[in-house]
Parts: C-alpha cells; sequence; structure tokens
C-alpha cells in the first residue's frame, strides 16, 4: 500500500507542476518551458519516491540522486538553450493548428506530459522500494550504463551546441563527435539511461516495471516526439548534404557511417 501511495504521491506533484508551466505559458505565450519543467518533474519524482519509501535506506539514496543528478543535468541544459529564446517551431505549429482551442489542448498536451513522466518515473520507485541492497556486481553494472549514458547525452548535447554557436556552420549538418555516428546520439542515450535502473532493481518483486521506461522512451523519441519532430521535410530542405548524411548515418546507435 505505501508503494502505491508513493506512486500517486509522485503524479500528483508531477501535475501541479505541468499545470504551473501551462498557467505561465499562458501569460508568456512560449511553451517551450514544459521540457524544461518536464525534465525537472522526474527529479522532484525520484526525490519523492527516496524520502517517502520504506526501502533499504542504501538504495533509496541511490535512486534519489541518480534521478536527481539526471534530472538536473538534462534540466539544467534545456533551461540554457530555451529560456530567453523564441517559442520552438514545434510548439509554434501546434498553435497555428489549434487556433481558438489552443489554451485547452495545450493544457491537455501538458497533462499528457505528465503522465508519461509519471509512468517514466517508476524506475526510481522500483529501486528505492527495494528491501535489500543489490548484489555488488548489479550495483556496479547499473551506475556504470547510468554513467556511460548521462556523459554521452551531455557530450552528444555539448557537441551540438557547440556546433550551432558557429555561425559558419549556419544550414550546415553537425557531424561532429557522436553526431558522425548517430543521427540523434542524444536520444539513444537518453533511452540507455532508463535501461540503468534494471540491474539496479533485478531480484526485487517489482524489477520487471522497469522494463517499461526504457522502451516506452525510445518509443515517444523514435515515433512521437523526437526524431518525428526533427526530421521533417522542411528541416531537410534547408540544410546542405542532409539527404546524403540520412542515407550514410544510423538514425539513432551510434554505428560506423556507410560508404556515401
Amino acid at each position: 500500500m505505501q508503494l502505491v501511495t508513493t506512486y500517486v504521491t509522485g503524479f500528483a506533484a508531477i501535475t501541479l507542476m505541468l499545470v504551473a508551466t501551462w498557467l505561465l505559458q499562458l501569460r508568456t505565450r512560449n511553451a517551450g518551458h514544459v521540457d524544461i519543467t518536464w525534465s525537472f518533474s522526474l527529479g522532484v519524482a525520484a526525490l519523492i519516491y527516496a524520502v517517502c519509501s520504506d526501502g533499504d535506506s542504501t538504495m533509496r539514496l541511490l535512486a534519489g540522486t541518480l534521478g536527481l543528478v539526471w534530472s538536473a543535468r538534462l534540466g539544467g541544459y534545456l533551461y540554457l538553450r530555451n529560456v530567453g529564446a523564441p517559442e520552438d517551431s514545434r510548439y509554434t505549429a501546434l498553435r497555428e493548428k489549434w487556433g481558438q482551442t489552443q489554451d485547452r489542448n495545450m493544457l491537455l498536451f501538458y497533462l499528457f506530459q505528465g503522465l508519461m513522466a509519471w509512468i517514466l518515473s517508476l524506475p526510481f520507485l522500483i529501486v528505492a522500494t527495494r528491501p535489500d541492497v543489490a548484489p555488488a556486481p548489479l550495483l556496479v553494472l547499473g551506475v556504470l550504463i547510468w554513467a556511460i549514458s548521462v556523459l554521452g547525452e551531455a557530450l552528444a548535447d555539448y557537441q551540438l551546441m557547440r556546433f550551432k554557436a558557429n555561425p559558419d556552420n549556419r544550414g550546415q549538418v553537425c557531424r561532429d563527435g557522436l553526431w558522425y555516428y548517430s543521427r540523434h546520439p542524444n536520444y539513444f542515450f537518453e533511452s540507455l539511461h532508463w535501461v540503468a535502473y534494471a540491474p539496479l532493481a533485478l531480484g526485487s518483486s517489482w524489477w520487471w516495471l522497469t522494463l517499461i521506461s526504457p522502451v516506452l522512451m525510445a518509443w515517444l523519441l523514435l515515433k512521437v516526439s523526437g526524431v518525428p519532430g526533427v526530421e521533417t521535410p522542411e528541416g531537410k530542405s534547408k540544410r546542405a548534404g542532409y539527404d546524403e548524411y540520412v542515407r550514410t548515418t544510423s538514425s539513432f546507435i551510434p554505428w560506423p557511417p556507410k560508404k556515401a
């Protein structure tokens, strides 16, 4: 029962944060802040689960720490990228599409984002409620996957940000560093991050629930809000060499490119 109560508390916190951000966008007319709130809301959920769960203290500390650090890194990056910038073209397009119903539909969209965050937060809860410390090999494996994924995503974000900051690269395709091996290395490492919690939970009663998050995240990024929102026909026509980049470079998993 405490597991359910704690999980519902996380849902309430995430929902409140998303509704508050929706109210903010009513004033600013910039819906891009939802990306920042979404990232931070998962860190808040991880903290709630770590504090309120009745699992082993070491596992609770680990769940809270890993969740908070990941959330702070991603949310901080999105904050630096989005605050003060014009509204992302994805949200501008939604406003134009929805017209007079944009405020209501945007609220529903925000609540959907909150629901996805709540489901994704399950691994934090399962790890935090584990009654014993995971075996050392599983601890090492989980933390290693987490470190590789967070550092890999941070590196990909930095390489893209540095590329875009150079005026000479305007209209060009980024092939620097990890972007030489994948068109979306940041998405790959983001999905990999959610795999890290499975070893940490393995052996506990509900460990299999941790498998939901990596599958859900990969689906969202590849089919819903990630790749489809970036690889648009308009985007392709604006960047020189993009067709060749798509033809030769892996869309997700970093891999040596094909010959042109």
